[in-house]
């Protein structure tokens, strides 16, 4: 990564961890107890992949990376939503996240639940209010709705948990984890594409890449579970295993679960570099996807 792509993916952390927070506290919550948990689960921790993605792919497109803060910051919460609800005992059930307690196990269930809820819910209300113009926030919000809700992410959970004996072949791991990873990923993309209002050929090769790199990054969490200790992942190693989840190394083997990683993410690499010195930001994250350990 050149000094000069370090610089401006630093300055897009520094934007992104600000809007979050400023976010979170205009209009607290009724009940402040659910505001702490909420902003437990945001501001502790974090890489910001997903609102950094969406930065880097607005500026790819040609795009000023500013005007897609709203939707850096809509991504980050429905990721956070997830992530808590994923913890909760009829889930995963997990105590630990970014290496400090879950929301449930900090706040309880029944907090966890509802600050999900409402971190969810102010996505929306963040597109709604401050994509910048009208056309751009509908666009936005139906990519958003539709990667986390019943075709993407919350299908994928479902399928995830119906296939939790074992039993589940390469084909169902694989639409489990472009629903419930992948399409959240690839929305990334997408809605950084409809904030630089790319022509559309663009916007389908920044969709490509995303999709592919969606199902790698998910191929190599996958790996990290088996391969990496709880302090590194700052969550509770082996948990996949132990659990008998559908994951690719289970289906597939540890060794090819890597290779595939690698594969799917080099496609998304060839996909994003037509695209010119603009898409360095972008490729440089792509890169870390898959060269992260944690």
């Amino acid at each position: 990564m050149t000094p000069e792509t370090e610089n401006r993916i630093g300055g897009w952390r520094r934007l992104v961890e600000e809007d979050l927070v400023e976010t979170l506290e205009d209009g607290a919550a009724i009940a402040p107890p659910l505001h702490d948990a909420m902003r437990h689960a945001v501001v502790s921790g974090g890489k910001r992949m997903r609102p950094l993605l969406v930065l880097a792919s607005c500026h790819a497109g040609g795009g000023l990376a500013e005007n897609a803060i709203p939707a850096a910051t809509a991504v980050e919460l429905v990721h956070a939503y997830s992530l808590v609800h994923d913890d909760l005992p009829a889930m995963d059930d997990d105590v630990l996240r970014r290496g400090f307690p879950t929301v449930h196990a900090k706040y309880g269930e029944a907090l966890g639940i509802l600050a999900g809820d409402a971190l969810q819910t102010l996505a929306f209300e963040t597109l709604a209010a401050r994509a910048p113009d009208p056309a751009v926030a509908v666009e936005q919000v139906e990519i958003l709705a539709v990667a986390s809700g019943r075709l993407g992410m919350a299908g994928g959970q479902a399928l995830d948990i119906l296939c939790d004996d074992g039993s589940a072949d390469l084909r169902t791991v694989e639409k489990i984890h472009r629903s419930k990873t992948g399409a959240l990923l690839a929305a990334c993309f997408r809605l950084g594409a409809a904030a630089s209002r790319c022509d559309v050929a663009t916007a389908s090769r920044l969709f490509d890449a995303g999709r592919s790199l969606g199902l790698a990054f998910q191929i190599h969490d996958d790996v990290l579970d088996l391969t990496q200790p709880s302090e590194q992942l700052g969550k509770t190693a082996g948990k996949d295993r132990d659990t008998s989840k559908a994951t690719w190394p289970a289906v597939a083997g540890l060794d090819v679960a890597k290779r595939d990683a690698i594969r799917l993410a080099d496609s998304a690499f060839s996909t994003l570099e037509p695209l010119g010195r603009a898409a360095d930001p972008l490729l440089a994250l792509a890169r870390g996807v898959v060269s992260r350990t944690k």
